[in-house]
């Protein structure tokens, strides 16, 4: 998700890009009811009835929706139960043409906001990801404060069950084939402080063991402070190697300490390791590429931001502004999979104008998102509408990569995401293609279609539920 901060001096918007949301910044406070072209005229009966909210969300579309062209003329709110359920159908003709996958979509300003200012989510601490049946449930990695860390469940143990006591474990398979569609994420239950579950589990090592887990309120640290900024010495050199979870606020301090230690080493290759990253705040975005970009002029323009024709006096032109921190890069490799989006490709494209074949896509082709959301606020009914509202282009107005960044980068190399391995480890296989193109070394380019690949080359992903969290569609895998 892309979240967009201030734009101009006009209006305090919040835009986001990532996969799927986002928030940053202010936001714009509308009022409770609305008209516009899609909303049908009809009396409501209270400011937060389901056709007052119906009504709001279709007079926000109208104004502001990046593809007006795609909604409907009319369209009765009637016959859907949910406020989410009449956005889904109103953004059905831009999802069929890939321009909009479930992107536009309503939350809880409450929820949003602890999470995009501190990382604050409730759950086990775990992120997980699945092959194409579902039926190998895997870590991707644990958070630092969460429960699975805690009691040893880390990247590369297998779920092999889940219960809700020690005698009622059901094996995935069995909850995948009563439920395809949402088994697994209503198996491991809401993401409230104090839910247990009992899980079934396969170490890395081999050994089977039941332990029980509990969800708790943790922080998430945007960069790992067990492997997320280190210097890696491979065939006599020294690399920079940084992996960001995700854009929020907290992820500012992270980073700068992390480029200082660079710059203090001298560091000039760095790998960016993005392959989880479903995106967030415009601003933290802005951030990274200005540490990447010591040898930017302030006249350097880093990125066009466009609204729709009517909403058109809104676009703003990014600068460059170099950082205390910054370094001054002459090869970067990025890592990314189908679970990098928004604002992790933003960065990856706003660096092609300027390092060219010297910049590297590794692992597999990315989400595909090159628009991002504002938010707008209906705040008596804890409403906020993330609507797709921009696009974003780099410098040589390059974007539209709605099938992903393989086929606009000049350089790519195919890797899988080996979960036997911590990230960052030099022999985990996309940081050692990330190493091997930063030494000159030939691979074989992504394709365009090219998913990601864990060790054991069957394809896999992220798991999401059908109605992720805040913190879920910026962090897509995390329970």
């Amino acid at each position: 998700m892309i979240r967009f901060g201030r734009l101009g001096t006009i209006l305090a918007l919040s835009a986001t890009l990532a996969g799927c949301g986002g928030g940053d910044g202010g936001s714009i406070t509308s009022g409770s009811t609305g008209g516009g072209g899609s909303s049908p005229s009809g009396t409501t009966t209270s400011a937060c009835s389901l056709r007052s909210r119906q009504n709001w969300v279709a007079a926000q579309m109208n104004e502001w929706y990046l593809f007006p062209d795609t909604l409907p003329n009319a369209l009765d709110p009637s016959p859907y139960t949910t406020v989410s359920d009449y956005i889904d159908a109103l953004t059905a003709t831009a999802r069929a043409q890939r321009k909009d996958r479930y992107f536009t979509y309503i939350t809880s300003i409450a929820e949003e906001n602890a999470y995009y200012n501190s990382g604050a989510s409730a759950g086990f601490g775990f992120r997980l990801t699945t092959d194409s049946t579902q039926t190998k449930l895997q870590i991707a990695e644990s958070f630092e404060s969460g429960s699975a860390l805690a009691a040893g469940v880390d990247r590369g143990t297998t779920i092999l069950g889940i219960g809700t006591t020690a005698s009622n474990i059901q094996t995935i398979q069995a909850i995948v084939s009563a439920d395809p569609n949402n088994g697994l994420s209503n198996a491991l239950g809401p993401d409230t402080a104090g839910t247990v579950r009992y899980f079934s589990v396969s170490d890395p090592s081999g050994n089977v063991r039941t332990v029980s887990l509990t969800k708790s309120t943790y922080t998430l640290q945007p960069v790992s402070p067990n492997y997320g900024a280190q210097i890696i010495s491979d065939n006599g050199q020294r690399y920079g190697y940084i992996n960001l979870r995700t854009f929020i606020s907290t992820a500012d301090p992270q980073l700068r300490a992390a480029f200082s230690t660079f710059k203090q080493q001298g560091i000039t290759q760095v790998i960016v390791d993005l392959r989880y990253n479903g995106g967030g705040a415009i601003s933290i975005a802005d951030l990274f590429n200005n540490l990447l970009g010591g040898a930017r002029q302030t006249s350097d323009v880093m990125g066009y931001t466009s609204f729709r024709e009517s909403k058109a006096a809104n676009n703003t032109t990014t600068y460059f502004a170099p950082q205390a921190e910054s370094i001054t890069p002459t090869r970067i490799a990025f890592i990314g999979t189908g679970g990098t989006a928004s604002a992790s490709e933003l960065v990856l494209n706003r660096t092609l104008p300027y390092m060219g074949s010297n910049t590297g896509l590794i692992g597999a082709n990315t989400y595909g998102k090159p628009v991002g959301q504002i938010a707008l606020d209906n705040a008596q009914c804890d409403d906020r509408l993330r609507v797709i509202a921009i696009s974003l282009q780099n410098a040589n107005r390059q974007g539209g990569y709605y099938n992903g960044l393989a086929s606009v980068v000049p350089a790519s190399c195919q890797a899988g995401d080996d979960l036997t391995r911590k990230m960052g480890d030099p022999q985990e296989a996309s940081t050692r293609a990330a190493l091997n193109f930063l030494q000159g070394k030939s691979c074989t380019p992504i394709s365009a279609s090219a998913s990601a690949q864990s060790a054991d080359a069957a394809p896999r992903k992220l798991l999401q539920p059908l109605a992720p969290s805040a913190a879920q569609r910026d962090v897509p895998g995390m329970f």
